[in-house]
Parts: C-alpha cells; structure tokens; sequence
C-alpha cells in the first residue's frame, strides 16, 4: 500500500505490484513493514548452492545489509545497520529475483544490466538507501522478529526486521529496467566529452 504522509511517499508490506508499478527512477520515498537482509553469503547460497531462501520473501524488501546486532536475555537487539554496496551482488541477483521472487531490493549505490533486465522482466525495483547513516538506519527499525542462517556469522546472516519510515530511499532501477545510475554516467561521460574538447580548442 502507498500513501502519503507529512509530504512523503510511504510504501507499506505487503508490497503490491501497483506499488512497483508506480515508482520511477529518482523517486524518493520511504518503507514501512517487513525487511529482510540478506548479502554475499546470502546470494551464493541461493544461486550458487542451490538452497532456497529461509524465508518468505514475498512482499517484502531484501535489504543489502551486514547489521551490527547485540544478544540480550529476550533475544536481539540492532545496534546499527547500513547498506552494503549493492554491484558486489551483480553476479547473482538476476537469478536471485527470478528464483526468489523478491520486488523490492535496498542497498548502496547502483547495479547493473543485468540485475535491470531483471527488474523489467519480473517487475522489480532497486532502491538506494543512504550511506553512512547506519545509526540513524537503526531507529527505523522496531525489532527484529526473526534470524536465519544465523551460522553465516552476523553481518551475513537473514535478519527479518519490523521498520518504520525507513529511509530516504531513491530508486536506482524502476520495474521498467530503468537505470538511474546509468543514464546520468552516460549523460556526465557525454559532458565530459564536450569540455574536454572544448579545453583542446582553445590550447
């Protein structure tokens, strides 16, 4: 469900595909619901290994991430989480999403075609959430529900998180394979071009 509140865009889980549908690359906005993390050890276990995903992951977000999380008497609690640079996962994620079915994906940074393709073939998006901010990342979140395949180590491991307001979250990539990273490399190569011969022109 989307709706807007104090002049932002909040998106809720169960994602919807008029949820995907509508959003467009450079658009701002902000989660609200279930996330799931989920990074290199993830995606090899998934593509590489063959394993299924410990979890369902539909209508929910992956959240490229390696959270700081701290063992108390009643479970868990997050320390700090931040997202981890979205191309280390370039490798895997367009089998990832076709495997998984996950919609939504968060991280740093952009990715590639391949993931873009398949964004456009399953409809799915690639969002951008802030760098630097994994404090601030961590007041978003409610709790922490659930964790699976905890023997990945920490950083590695599924933590299913319960956000609020999670963001700001820019889309890199939109459901129609738009890539946001991309076309502005392509349009700063394009101005480089022109003042560099323009610095030649004038030598």
């Amino acid at each position: 469900m989307t709706e807007i509140k104090d002049g932002k865009k909040i998106i809720k889980t169960p994602i919807t595909d008029e949820d995907i549908k509508g959003l467009r690359t450079s658009e701002i906005f902000y989660l609200s619901g279930d996330i799931l993390t989920g990074r290199d050890d993830v995606h090899a276990r998934v593509v590489a290994e063959g394993m299924d995903f410990p979890a369902d992951i539909e209508g929910k977000a992956l959240f490229h991430a390696g959270p700081i999380v701290k063992e108390t008497a009643d479970g868990y609690e997050l320390v700090s989480i931040g997202p981890t640079t979205s191309m280390r996962m370039e490798k895997f994620e367009k089998d990832f999403i076709r495997k998984t079915g996950v919609r939504m994906i968060i991280g740093k940074g952009g990715m590639g075609s391949d993931t873009a393709d398949s964004c456009k073939e399953y409809g799915a998006v690639h969002c951008a959430a802030p760098a630097g901010c994994a404090v601030v990342g961590a007041v978003a979140v409610d709790e922490i529900s659930d964790v699976s395949w905890l023997d990945l180590g920490m950083p590695e491991a599924v933590w299913h998180l319960k956000v609020h307001r999670f963001g700001p979250l820019v889309v890199t990539i939109d459901s129609e394979g738009n890539n946001y990273f991309e076309e502005k490399k392509r349009a700063y190569n394009a101005r480089k071009k022109e003042q560099i011969e323009s610095i030649i022109r004038r030598l």
